[in-house]
């Protein structure tokens, strides 16, 4: 590269003030027509990292509690539909039915399973020797399961949408412990995952260290044996890898520890997130007014049309809506 030219692109780089950096944002702007489509979780994340992540913290805690606390027909299925919309938008409509593959069958089980562990009940369907099977039992069970799978699905939404980082700067150095304990767990599974499906990879690829090509369930359990071994040494060697890496950056030193990406509480932020709890709070009374008065047993109580039902749904699709609002401010 000639000199005077080195100097010419040198004197670009470092004269590009505020408006030079408009120019490139500009231009990425632009040429994001020419490139594929990332799917309908680049439109989720940009929505939710507008955002401070105390905002994010502050509604999957709510809805997490709502979710486990409010045991009724219609609050459960409030959740489980809002959870399910909401992970379409996150993570796509496959990675979601592919969760469902495993995650609707443990829902049926438990429906099953509730009416011959806890025959209680008036409305009789049929009897299984002498044990009687009720509707209000399966009624139970079935709110139960789907309640269960709300809660998996929020779960996985809150994963993708709070990453390490982001629990790291908000609990970071108010509960440290807990922050990493919680970052790391978060991390924990999706990376023996990959890790396992590397090393499957690897002995299925490594054809001269086979002794015998065998096939059959002995076989895969030989094969699963020596992949899980594998794993356990890798996870183990890992961890002291970590740990020494910590002590070396000056973890439980005393000092405050900095963030990764510095987050500001702007006003929009405080707007926010007095609306989170302003929601929460009316959801809260809501939920305790609903499971109050309603009872699986003896009967089951009557389901009625009620406001209250409003905001709850309100406070649950309203990460959809902002995704929505999002998609629809990018699309003009």
């Amino acid at each position: 590269m000639a000199h005077g030219e080195t100097h010419s692109r040198a004197g670009a780089s470092d004269s590009g003030d505020f408006g030079g950096t408009q120019d490139a944002q500009g231009a990425c702007r632009e040429g994001q027509g020419d490139l594929p489509d990332e799917g309908p979780r680049s439109f989720a994340a940009s929505a939710f990292d507008a955002l401070h992540p105390v905002v994010a913290v502050a509604y999957a805690a709510i809805a997490l509690v709502l979710t486990m606390a409010a045991f009724q027909p219609v609050l459960v299925a409030l959740a489980l539909a809002s959870a399910v919309c909401l992970g379409v938008c996150l993570r796509g409509g496959c990675q979601v039915a592919r969760a469902a593959l495993w995650q609707v069958p443990m829902l049926v089980l438990v429906a099953l399973a509730n009416p011959l562990f806890s025959p209680m009940g008036s409305t009789e369907l049929f009897r299984i020797g002498v044990r009687a099977v009720y509707f209000e039992s399966f009624a139970y069970g079935l709110c139960m399961g789907a309640l269960l799978m709300a809660v998996m699905v929020e779960f996985a939404n809150a994963a993708c949408v709070l990453t390490s980082d982001k629990v790291t700067g908000v609990l970071g150095n108010r509960l440290p412990t807990v922050a990493l304990m919680t970052s790391m767990c978060m991390r924990l599974i999706p990376r023996f995952v990959r890790q396992g499906r590397e090393i499957s990879a690897v002995q299925g690829a490594c054809t001269a260290a086979r002794q015998t090509i065998s096939f059959g369930k002995a076989a895969r359990l030989r094969e699963g044996a020596r992949v899980a071994s594998a794993l356990v040494g890798w996870g183990m060697e890992n961890s002291l890898e970590t740990a020494d890496a910590m002590r070396s950056r000056g973890w439980a030193s005393g000092r405050t520890r900095t963030t990764y990406r510095r987050q500001r509480f702007a006003r929009a932020d405080a707007l926010a997130l007095a609306v989170v709890l302003g929601l929460g709070a009316a959801c809260a009374a809501c939920a305790w007014a609903a499971t109050s008065q309603y009872r699986f047993y003896p009967s089951l109580s009557t389901l009625t049309l009620w406001w209250g039902y409003v905001p709850y749904a309100l406070y649950f699709f309203l990460p959809c809506l902002v995704v929505l609002g999002d998609r629809l401010r990018w699309m003009r």
